[in-house]
């Protein structure tokens, strides 16, 4: 089986785990388990905590003491364990504690599997949005395998299955991983603290700018992953709540077209800098449209730019800080911008879109135009800074891959 067959897989496994139980977990908690808002809004808020504190130490492993392929078996191997022993768990004082140490083992993996993936291709720029967007079609796959399950009838249900389907992938990815490139740590002429080193980057003017810049933009993709809904459900648009989950799906079906055949074609022709732009510039175009609220067919359509928004962004973003760090400190410095992005930048997100929503709320009824006004706002600033006072760094040179 060819290296790339196996990132492949690797990416359908790491994103078809959180797509079997993100989407319909809130539902699992409130209907079957009875618990209240503010409880299921802390189980999902523990991922992003997670995030901002695990991936250091995970990179930390990768980079200096053991090979990458075997870390992410080991906290895989693990967090299957534990999600299995989540979906029989009833009870929220246990499930809360439970959950945030799953997340304490998967949210190294986030970073992890971007560093060994590119570690492991010829070219970042070329290859890795062909690897990734199996990601994507294994966040919707995992959706659709566990639709099929429930439509199968009473006698196959089992409760707490989202977070079983999702322990049953953790389980089957921690076997494969075994599988992937060897890719060991960097140990000879190199700092111990691979994440002092990753630190260290902030120091580059462009690349605390690029960072600053993918913080306050992660802030504001809570906008789009907490408020679509609910969005799209009001009176303003007017969709039935059983077709919001489908409609949504434009968002993925873009996000897989854009990564799988214009990324690459972007990276070589314009270069990074200035599809980081097109990126950031996709946002508030998002988020004028949502604000504007008609037609409802546009806003719809709208949804497509989550393509844009998040593969030319983010998803460029990974590949920079590739092109940018030493060779030896790779995972940790994917872990920072995982940091910076999924853990720091959506914890605060949520608080802060909650806040809105909840400010421009009178009586139950949202002025829809005012919430997202404000991410337009911030996003038309980050696009202005970036073009501004971004310039792109020279590549430091890329190690060859592990054999």
């Amino acid at each position: 089986m060819s290296t790339k067959t196996r990132l492949g897989i690797m990416m359908f496994l790491q994103y078809a785990i959180w797509g079997a139980w993100a989407p319909v977990l809130s539902e699992y908690l409130l209907n079957t388990l009875g618990f209240t808002g503010v409880q299921v809004g802390w189980i999902y808020a523990v991922l992003p905590l997670a995030t901002i504190v695990a991936p250091f130490l995970g990179g930390q492993v990768a980079d200096r003491w053991l090979a990458s392929e075997k870390v992410i078996a080991l906290l895989q191997l693990a967090g299957g364990v534990v999600l299995i022993v989540m979906s029989r768990i009833t009870s929220y004082g246990t499930l809360l504690p439970l959950m945030f140490f799953y997340c304490l083992l998967y949210a190294p993996t986030l970073a992890i599997t971007n560093s060994i993936a590119m570690i492991n291709l010829k070219s970042s720029e070329k290859e890795f949005g062909g690897i990734r967007v199996w990601g994507t079609i294994g966040w919707i796959a995992a959706g659709w395998l566990l639709a099929a399950w429930r439509y199968a009838g009473q006698s196959v249900m089992l409760r707490g299955d989202t977070l079983f389907l999702a322990g049953i992938f953790s389980l089957i990815m921690g076997l494969q991983a075994f599988s992937l490139p060897h890719t060991p740590p960097k140990k000879e002429g190199v700092n111990p603290f691979a994440f002092l080193e990753a630190l260290k980057m902030l120091r580059e003017k462009n690349f605390l700018v690029f960072v600053t810049i993918t913080f306050v933009v992660a802030t504001e993709l809570e906008f789009y992953y907490i408020l679509t809904a609910p969005f799209l459900q009001s009176p303003v648009i007017g969709l039935p709540a059983k077709s919001i989950s489908a409609v949504m799906t434009i968002a993925q079906v873009a996000e897989i077209f854009v990564m799988a055949f214009l990324l690459a074609v972007f990276l070589e022709k314009y270069g990074m800098r200035n599809t980081l732009a097109i990126g950031a510039l996709a946002w508030p175009v998002r988020y004028i449209i949502f604000a504007i609220g008609k037609p409802a067919w546009l806003v719809i359509a709208s949804l497509a730019l989550h393509g844009f928004c998040y593969v030319f962004f983010f998803t460029a973003a990974f590949i920079y800080v590739d092109k940018v760090a030493p060779k030896d400190i790779r995972a940790s410095a994917q872990s920072l911008i995982a940091i910076i992005a999924l853990g720091l930048g959506r914890f605060l997100g949520s608080l802060f879109a909650g806040w809105i929503k909840d400010t421009f709320t009178v009586e139950g009824v949202t002025n829809w135009r005012m919430v997202f006004i404000v991410p337009c706002a911030l996003t038309i600033l980050c696009a202005l800074a970036f073009v501004l006072f971004f310039r792109e760094e020279r590549e430091r040179g890329k190690a060859p891959a592990s054999a």
